[in-house]
């Protein structure tokens, strides 16, 4: 390679290895051309400052860079640790996306209102004739009934006649409550025996025969009824209560098969002393509940 004005020559690239700085081709003293070693100088320092830049923005690439990186790491340990991904305030499930589901709860079981009025520790509602032949009438099946006198008494055997004085007593029977209603011309009274347990009034039911009758209860303007004549009763027990009618004619006629008003009376009362200690069991029961 010749460094002479008329041979070719190589360009001097200061960042290129083993390249040739320019020398005065005009001159054999060896001198340096001063101004062109100026210049290539200026073009070096222009080059190193356009690198420092661009470094620059790459340091600040890489810094953003390593911060989403260390975001994501971060959201990654979530996952990793069995923690759900919180969305961000912005975020917004897709369309389409299926609703969280929970496990499935199992409701404690209702409470049974018999519970209530099996025994007289749970059963402490207030208890009287009112409470239980509520009201002036008493409609059942479509037929209107006109009440007559109450009683009660904690001498259940005064309130008895026939064996059913004696089976009150013997089972325990702490209190017996009555009411009379009429209507057509047949009267009935239902008497409501109160045990201090189911068993009780169980066997009290179970014990009572056909001359076990509720003594009938008149006054009032309701005429004796029942006295010596034949007459039709019924006997039943729902928890600790035991319930007894009986229903005829005023004065001494007697029933007969064909009196259907007079079973049909006597049914209806017992249907509703009973239907009257259910209610008193519900209650109880509900209000229990809502405690």
């Amino acid at each position: 390679m010749s460094f002479g004005q008329g041979g070719s020559q190589s360009q001097w690239d200061p960042w290129k290895p083993h390249s040739q700085q320019p020398w005065n081709g005009g001159g054999d003293d060896g001198t340096p051309d001063w101004a062109a070693l100026a210049e290539a100088s200026e073009t070096r320092n222009k080059r190193r400052r356009l690198l420092f830049v661009g470094g620059g923005v790459l340091a600040t690439v890489a810094v953003g860079a390593a911060v989403a990186v260390a975001v994501m790491s971060a959201d990654g340990d979530d996952d990793a640790h069995g923690g759900p991904a919180q969305p961000s305030a912005t975020a917004t499930l897709p369309s389409g996306s299926a609703a969280p589901s929970f496990a499935p709860t199992t409701a404690p079981p209702p409470l049974d209102p018999k519970d209530f009025i099996a025994s007289a520790k749970k059963d402490t509602a207030p208890l009287s004739p009112d409470t239980l032949f509520p009201g002036a009438r008493l409609t059942m099946t479509g037929n209107v009934y006109k009440k007559g006198p109450t009683a009660d008494t904690r001498n259940c055997a005064s309130a008895a006649q026939g064996t059913l004085a004696k089976v009150l007593t013997a089972n325990g029977c702490t209190r017996l409550i009555r009411a009379t209603y009429t209507k057509d011309g047949v009267t009935a009274t239902v008497g409501v025996a109160v045990f201090g347990t189911e068993a009780q009034a169980t066997a009290a039911k179970g014990q009572a025969d056909k001359k076990s009758i509720v003594r009938p209860l008149t006054g009032g303007g309701v005429k004796p009824f029942c006295a010596g004549a034949v007459c039709r009763s019924t006997t039943n027990s729902y928890g600790r209560y035991a319930y007894f009618t009986i229903s005829g004619f005023p004065g001494d006629k007697n029933v007969t098969t064909k009196d259907t008003k007079v079973f049909r009376t006597g049914d209806d009362l017992a249907a509703f002393a009973f239907g009257q200690i259910r209610r008193r069991g519900e209650a109880q029961a509900s209000a229990a509940a809502n405690q």
